[in-house]
């Protein structure tokens, strides 16, 4: 299988457009590790700070993909020497990211005030669901609350059934990880300028969820989406922009919204003298039901096959486990086997510092001399030595 992999650099980071910033990620779950892994696949030398006992997805820390090409060191932040140490990393960091709600890392000894006292060009990335501030801004939540009080929630699904949960990928992801990324590197650009000072990038899910549907609050206010699920043009309601099961249970999807797309989609669909006409909205039913029935005659091979060149912008639904066997994919190497696991290539792409995957997911511990001697901070290593043979278990992250 082809992909994007390559060996790290010198001191542990990797090349790429990020080759020679520091980051360090105070241990979590979810968008913050993933935002530290997709400015490790950049280059950055990302050293993530675990918590004895480790924190984690719950799962064998050698399949946690989200802590690929980062190194790993262990600190009790609770231990009197502790937080000194994690103001040792930071002295000598150009970016910090942590998870906790608000007012955790102030206890903890890390908090901004802090770590910019001791390196005033740090940029330190907060991620939390509901933000530093608000009524809310010190509750428990996950990625389907956050989405659900910004309206996001509530326009995907079908009209006559509950709305449906896209996973965690457009609350935490989405609205979470990229848009903490966005945030740390143009406060990067900003303390590498003259005169420029570090700060404090507030990245809350809520925000990230709500900006991404900046399109969708532009068309409502024209009347041009109406507030209500499978009822619009993008949300499953148009009856030639959604999916439909074929002949052997699976599915295929269908986006042909130009009227010229969608008179490739009807001839090869072999529709064009049944279907409605496609402007008359009070038919859509008929032409839904129509089009259904006629991929219900074949198996979704044989419709990829039907449409394969076409512009009819029609594709198969696959699987997480066949997706990259698409040939397209294969062809790009959207996905690469690294360390014997199959995974999506770091994106974006670069033509002078392209991105990679460096190493396999990091282990809580395993880099604790390495961090020492690179980043010049003996302190991480214990009188005794560094133990970098145990791998803890993966209990709560303290913020939930």
């Amino acid at each position: 299988m082809t992909g994007i992999a390559g060996p790290a650099g010198p001191g542990g980071h990797g090349r790429g457009p990020l080759a020679g910033v520091r980051v360090v990620e105070l241990a979590g779950i979810g968008p913050g590790p993933f935002a530290a892994m997709l400015l490790a696949d950049l280059g950055a030398d990302v050293v993530r700070v675990d918590r004895p006992g480790g924190a984690g997805l719950g799962v064998d820390p050698a399949h946690d993909l989200t802590n690929r090409g980062k190194r790993s060191v262990v600190v009790d932040l609770k231990a009197p020497a502790g937080p000194g140490t994690v103001l040792d990393l930071v002295e000598r960091a150009d970016v910090l990211i942590e998870g906790y709600r608000p007012g955790v890392a102030e206890r903890l000894g890390v908090g901004p005030e802090a770590c910019l006292a001791r390196n005033p060009k740090l940029v330190y990335g907060r991620m939390t669901g509901w933000g530093q501030e608000g009524p809310l801004a010190r509750r428990a939540g996950h990625d389907i609350a956050y989405i659900a009080v910004t309206g996001t929630l509530g326009m995907i699904g079908r009209p006559d059934e509950p709305p449906t949960v896209p996973a965690n990928l457009v609350g935490d992801y989405a609205g979470g990880s990229l848009y903490l990324v966005v945030g740390v590197l143009a406060a990067l650009q900003h303390a590498r300028g003259a005169g420029g000072t570090g700060q404090v990038v507030d990245a809350a899910i809520v925000d990230g969820a709500a900006h991404l549907a900046t399109m969708i609050h532009g068309m409502v206010a024209a009347g041009g989406w109406q507030d209500r699920r499978g009822a619009n043009l993008l949300d499953g309601g148009c009856p030639f922009y959604g999916t439909y099961e074929t002949a052997d249970g699976r599915h295929m999807a269908v986006g042909a919204l130009e009227p010229q797309f969608y008179a490739e989609f009807v001839d090869l669909l072999g529709v064009r003298d049944e279907v409605p006409d496609r402007g008359d909205l009070a038919r859509w039913g008929e032409l839904r039901a129509t089009v259904a029935a006629r991929f219900k005659t074949r198996t979704r091979e044989e419709w990829t096959a039907l449409f394969e060149g076409s512009d009819a912008c029609v594709a198969p639904v696959l699987s997480l486990r066949e997706a990259p066997e698409h040939p397209h994919l294969k062809a790009r190497g959207t996905f690469v086997d690294h360390g014997g696991i199959t995974q999506p290539a770091p994106a974006p792409r670069f033509s002078a510092t392209p991105g990679a995957v460096h190493g396999p997911p990091a282990v809580p511990g395993a880099d604790t001399a390495a961090v020492a001697r690179d980043w010049d901070v003996p302190a991480l290593v214990p009188a005794d030595g560094p133990d970098e043979t145990d791998q803890p278990g993966q209990p709560d992250h303290p913020d939930q």
